[in-house]
């Protein structure tokens, strides 16, 4: 059984070159900055709110370009500080 490639048209090609032409590559805010990444605690509510929507959801790692560590360990100190009442779990229902 031998694999064939799939050949790519003219066209898709032309929109996907458009459309990496206005994304800015993402890049981990922890990776660069070493003094954002010491500030990286659960006690830091403010850095951590930042990664937070208004439902109180994490964002993803996607949206918010961390890099696969920092973002398992954000999502950890998030949690912890879900857990000390520092952070709510969910919105506030009116």
């Amino acid at each position: 059984m031998s694999r064939t490639k799939l050949k790519i048209s003219s066209r898709l090609l032309k929109k996907k070159v458009r459309k990496q032409a206005y994304l800015n590559p993402k890049h981990c805010r922890f990776c660069w900055n070493k003094e954002l990444e010491s500030a990286l605690d659960y006690k830091n509510t403010n850095l951590l709110r930042s990664f937070l929507t208004e439902r109180s959801k994490i964002l993803p790692s996607r949206v918010s370009g961390n890099c696969s560590f920092h973002q398992r360990k954000l999502s950890r100190e998030i949690k912890t500080a879900r857990s000390m009442a520092l952070l709510p779990f969910c919105a506030m229902q009116m």
